[in-house]
């Protein structure tokens, strides 16, 4: 590039800017290239003395920025705090354009525009999850309105812990946006639509417009070979004709032409057979999956909703991916089912079948089912405040319509978010159990779904997020219930409910022992000939290497049981396992040496081990999975798998075990479900064998039973 920049009032040779997309009229506000912040004041220790170059002590590789200096705030990793404030300057163009990465927290993180003392534009990083990148990315900021004016920028690094930290560099005035619509036409005549994905590369925000439709969604897109692909079912718009949009650096503009149509799922080949895919525990195909939403049962199907970011491996564009099951272990995976809109992304939340059609939606005979989810706001593409919506089905939840008038519930307070809604039928309306901040949830009542009036508070101390509410007979006496309100870590507290108030009983228990659980969710609807309380949960395991990404937990059923200690949840395998048992391999009545293995020889990757064991004086006793012990500590009373460690008291002086292994998780079931143990773990590549030992003394094998299990993907 030819001419001279202007840098705060100071001409400087065109050739400062590394990006050859400013005329030769721009405005250099800073490029941090110098040896150190010039006029710019520097307040705390997150800036250092001078700019970054580049990656910084223990950060991920920093990439994106101009030249060779920028603001990194990393400076001493992400506990140091400060501002970095810029002279005062005259606004003489149409748009600020800078480079921006890390920390995705306003106020926090971010960089202001001050005009007259007040913040009238900020910008963030794009990360707020584990994980993420530190490439920088442009932005730009329209500052038309202010011209003539003087303006400051603001730097600002006030978060400690994971993202704390804010990446800047070239900060320029401009009449011209520095990043270029690029677009891709389809006529869609085939299922699906693939994109490749690469695991670090920049992240593109695409549009899709099919007819009135809208979906925005951020893809890392590969731009040589992928490690994966990704893809949209586009069934739903053939014949149609579809325009696929982004935004690209005029630097570096990249293509969309690998983005093609096909029948089949590109790279899909060993679909279900992958190195680390779980074998009868549910994984989406592609993408991310987190929490478990609107699990409910309908005429004959279990559905599984679930967070999904269909477009990567990693936490994003939350959508709801579905799936449905005759039996709670062979699964379908349908299209996704809701979608973000101007609402914002669709977290978590419930379905529920309305069987009196209260909402009004019903349009044929078969009965509708309605989901009730969180707008997560933030991250619209305006942002504004989480609010709770809902989207109804009348063809068993094939199809989803979003009422028209959502949100059905407005913002509260915070990030309030995760509806669990029931139908209470002793005083005939909706129930919904929500989170708001901190420890405060709350209970809503509702004649129609659509209005919603606060019932009462709830405090769940050491809890957050994501609650569930529902009645359990005590000891299967359905004369004598409790109300469990749950919590995403596996918190619970029992209590009254009659419609009005939550009285809680006693404090607040965990039903897990540690290990990899979370956000777990109990199906609504299931027949009352059933019967069953059926609670999955989100398995947290990353996948590495994989085109997918966590898993669920195997279901569970539920129960209340009077102990020493007073009622307290139980969580056994729902019973449907059974029908993935292969080979049996049985004991019975056998003393257990130091040295022995009646296992020897057995090997594999699934299994459904069962087993008690009488303690006798033995020091340690259990199982070796693939090369990951399951042991107990008889001495101590300690369980410990893969660095978890829980307290199991004996029963009469005997230990029951049940163990659930599949390629990527150990589930421990102790003392028929008293103790609740889902680990996730990853094994080595050689480990195959299965065995069983005692240490310190013998043991008596009161029963030992080895199930071998067959793929639930057959």
């Amino acid at each position: 590039m030819n001419g001279l920049v202007k840098a705060l009032g100071v001409v400087v040779p065109a050739v400062c800017l590394a990006a050859a997309c400013f005329a030769a009229e721009d405005l250099l506000i800073a490029d941090f290239e110098a040896r150190d912040y010039g006029a710019w004041q520097v307040e705390g220790d997150a800036f250092g003395r001078r700019p970054a170059r580049g990656t910084l002590p223990g950060q991920m590789k920093v990439s994106g920025y101009e030249g060779e200096g920028l603001v990194n705030t990393f400076y001493k990793g992400d506990g140091t705090t400060g501002t970095l404030t810029s002279p005062a300057f005259r606004i003489e163009r149409k748009y600020i354009n800078f480079l921006v990465g890390g920390g995705k927290y306003p106020g926090k993180t971010c960089m202001d525009l001050l005009v007259d003392g007040e913040v009238v534009r900020t910008a963030t990083g794009p990360n707020d999850r584990p994980g993420g990148s530190e490439r920088l990315d442009w932005q730009q900021w329209d500052v038309a309105e202010f011209m003539g004016k003087e303006g400051v920028i603001q730097i600002v690094d006030a978060r400690t812990g994971g993202w704390g930290h804010i990446n800047v560099d070239h900060i320029v005035q401009s009449d011209e946006r520095p990043i270029m619509d690029l677009e891709k036409s389809f006529v869609f005549d085939k299922r699906y639509l693939n994109f490749p994905v690469k695991n670090g590369a920049p992240m593109r925000r695409l549009t899709l417009s099919v007819d009135a439709e809208v979906r925005y969604f951020d893809v890392e897109l590969a731009e040589a070979e992928p490690d994966f692909w990704a893809f949209i079912d586009v069934a739903a718009f053939e014949g149609k004709t579809g325009i696929l949009g982004t935004e690209v650096s005029r630097t570096s503009p990249a293509t969309l032409d690998p983005i093609v149509q096909a029948d089949a799922i590109v790279g899909a080949e060993d679909l279900y057979e992958e190195k680390h895919r779980p074998q009868f525990h549910f994984s989406s195909r592609r993408g991310w999956n987190n929490d478990p939403n609107g699990l409910v049962y309908y005429d004959g199907e279990y559905h599984l909703f679930y967070q999904h970011n269909p477009f990567g491996w990693r936490w994003g564009n939350m959508h709801w991916g579905h799936a449905l099951s005759p039996d709670l272990v062979h699964w379908t995976e349908l299209p996704d089912a809701l979608f973000p809109d101007a609402l914002g992304t669709i977290y978590s939340g419930s379905a529920v079948v309305d069987r009196q059609n209260t909402a009004g939606f019903q349009t044929g005979d078969e009965q509708v089912l309605v989901c009730i989810y969180t707008s997560a706001g933030s991250h619209a593409p305006a942002p504004v405040p989480f609010t709770q919506s809902i989207a109804y089905s009348n063809d068993r939840g094939r199809t989803w319509t979003k009422y028209d008038a959502n949100p059905v519930l407005g913002h509260l307070r915070a990030a309030n978010r995760d509806p669990k809604v029931l139908w209470h039928e002793p005083t005939s309306k909706w129930i919904m159990a929500l989170y708001l901040d901190g420890d405060d949830y709350a209970l809503f009542g509702s004649p129609d779904l659509k209005s919603w009036a606060k019932v009462c508070d709830v405090v769940m101390p050491g809890t957050g997020e994501c609650p569930d509410f529902f009645e359990l007979p005590v000891d299967g006496d359905a004369a004598n219930t409790r109300w469990v309100f749950w919590g995403a870590n596996g918190n619970y507290v029992l209590g009254a409910f009659d419609g009005s108030d939550f009285v809680k009983e006693g404090e607040v228990h965990c039903l897990y022992a540690g290990g990899n659980a979370y956000a777990a969710q109990t199906f609504s609807d299931v027949p009352a000939d059933d019967g069953r309380r059926i609670q999955i949960p989100w398995m947290r395991q990353d996948m590495p290497g994989m085109p997918f990404n966590q898993m669920m937990g195997f279901p569970v059923e539920l129960t209340l049981r009077t102990t020493a200690h007073g009622i307290r949840m139980f969580a056994e395998p729902v019973k449907e396992i059974q029908g993935l048992h292969a080979a049996k391999h049985a004991w019975a009545n056998e003393t257990l040496r130091p040295g022995d293995n009646p296992l020897a020889g057995l090997e594999g990757d699934l299994f459904d081990i069962r087993a008690e064991i009488e303690l006798g004086d033995c020091e340690e006793f259990g199982f070796v999975v693939r090369g990951v012990p399951v042991a107990y500590n008889a001495a101590e009373g300690k369980l410990t798998c893969n660095g978890n460690t829980a307290t199991l008291e004996p029963v009469d002086g005997a230990i029951r075990l049940r163990i659930l292994v599949d390629r990527a998780s150990i589930e421990i079931f102790a003392n028929d479900g008293r103790l609740y143990l889902p680990v996730g773990v990853i094994f080595e590549d050689d480990q195959q064998p299965l065995s069983v030992f005692a240490k310190g003394g013998p043991v008596e094998l009161a029963g030992l039973t080895v199930f071998e299990l067959r793929s639930a993907w057959e």
